[in-house]
């Protein structure tokens, strides 16, 4: 599984739901979250070319946002297997 933590203008612009769109058609698995900070946590699993694309996703972010950076975090493998992608 990995982490990314999205700063920038990244709440109040559809940022979750963009997310979920692009897990759901990359196959991954997880979730999205907005965080007190303003920025969004994303935990995904999946193959390591759909996780590439949903960094590179992350990075451009949907109309009206303005991603300002995307932190990288490798979790243990032994996080829990997920069934589906989520907005928490």
């Amino acid at each position: 599984m990995v982490r990314y933590l999205v700063r920038g203008r990244v709440q109040g612009v559809g940022f979750r739901w963009f997310v979920m769109r692009e897990a759901a058609r990359l196959g991954l698995k997880g979730h999205v979250r907005n965080l007190p900070d303003g920025g969004v946590e994303v935990c995904a699993q999946g193959t390591s070319a759909a996780l590439v694309a949903l960094e590179r996703t992350l990075s451009a972010g949907p109309a009206g946002a303005h991603v300002e950076h995307v932190e990288k975090e490798e979790l243990s493998h032994e996080s829990e297997q997920l069934n589906s992608f989520e907005i928490l």
